[in-house]
């Protein structure tokens, strides 16, 4: 079973608080993006190398206000940005092509834009050393490492993809989300249906164990998407990939999991290959994967509270 902690909701928090604009007399607010951490291979996008230990506004979109970025995406050692025009640029280490910008460069300080597409973008994910991004159209493109099938292509497509390509593989459904995990990627359609490829290790796919050697049960990768059995018939709203692990949350709140999971008994790998129900946290709304740990906010109306929304974070590993 999954083990989930509950943590109280922190005193600063308050769902009464007013929203700050232009309607409450203020000045309107600038949206800028705000990076920090880690500056290796120019991931920050702020134009050097440097390590920054407090968010700090990242100049190349400051000079573009018209365009501002709406959301962004980190990846392994680069950056997703998406603009409110629909565009995408990207920053960071490209020894994959997971820029996919179709260069060689090992990397750039700067945003470079990520051209290809002929509709508008509409969400953005990040992988170890891959990327997407969905039109409004809900196709889906991908590019960057490609060594487990990660990017839904098929076995003939190459180990490194430098520009987007489609899905086509998709093309007879309408991609709402995306998730991307190391080496593995999710999405979840119009319809509610969850579909998952790329490396099968750990049983991050949701799909189960397919043969047994010796008595080890074992996995293969999954070169194109494909349904999440276990899932069909339950509407998945949210989804997440972590690690070695991965997470969805259907449309009545309730999450599942599936991967690798911290604990080992006697030796032996205590995964769990197909989606399993965390049954400590109900009515979930969001959901997130580290490397080996995962959070989600649950929100619950109640009488007592006039019928405002409560909210809480749940986090375990």
């Amino acid at each position: 079973m999954w083990r989930a902690r509950r943590w109280p909701r922190p005193r600063w928090f308050s769902s009464d608080t007013a929203a700050v604009g232009a309607d409450s007399g203020n000045p309107a607010r600038r949206r800028v993006a705000a990076l920090w951490g880690n500056g290796d291979h120019g991931r920050l996008g702020l134009g050097a190398l440097e390590s920054r230990w407090s968010p700090t506004a990242c100049p190349f979109f400051l000079t573009r206000p018209a365009d501002p970025p709406t959301s962004l995406a980190c990846g392994g050692a680069h950056t997703l940005f998406l603009t409110e025009g629909g565009r995408v640029f990207a920053t960071g280490l490209n020894d994959f092509g997971q820029l996919g910008i179709g260069s060689s460069m090992p990397h750039t300080l700067d945003p470079v834009e990520v051209s290809g597409f002929q509709e508008e973008i509409v969400q953005i994910s990040a992988g170890n050393h891959h990327s997407c991004a969905v039109t409004a159209y809900g196709e889906l493109f991908v590019w960057g490492k490609n060594s487990s099938g990660q990017l839904g292509l098929g076995k003939s497509a190459g180990k490194v993809v430098s520009t987007p390509r489609k899905v086509d593989y998709l093309a007879d459904v309408r991609v709402k989300m995306t998730a991307l995990g190391s080496e593995h990627s999710i999405v979840v359609t119009e319809d509610g249906e969850a579909l998952s490829w790329g490396a099968a290790g750990a049983g991050r796919l949701g799909h189960g164990h397919k043969s047994s050697f010796l008595g080890f049960a074992m996995t293969s990768n999954e070169y194109t998407p494909r349904l999440i059995k276990n899932l069909d018939g339950i509407k998945i709203k949210r989804i997440a990939a972590g690690m070695l692990h991965s997470a969805c949350i259907d449309e009545k709140g309730t999450v599942f999991m599936f991967g690798q999971k911290t604990e080992k008994v006697l030796g032996r790998s205590n995964d769990a290959p197909r989606p399993s129900v965390v049954e400590e946290i109900q009515f979930s709304e969001e959901v997130a994967c580290g490397g080996y740990h995962t959070c989600a906010v649950t929100g619950i109306s109640c009488a007592c509270r006039n019928q405002k929304r409560s909210t809480d974070f749940c986090c375990w590993q």
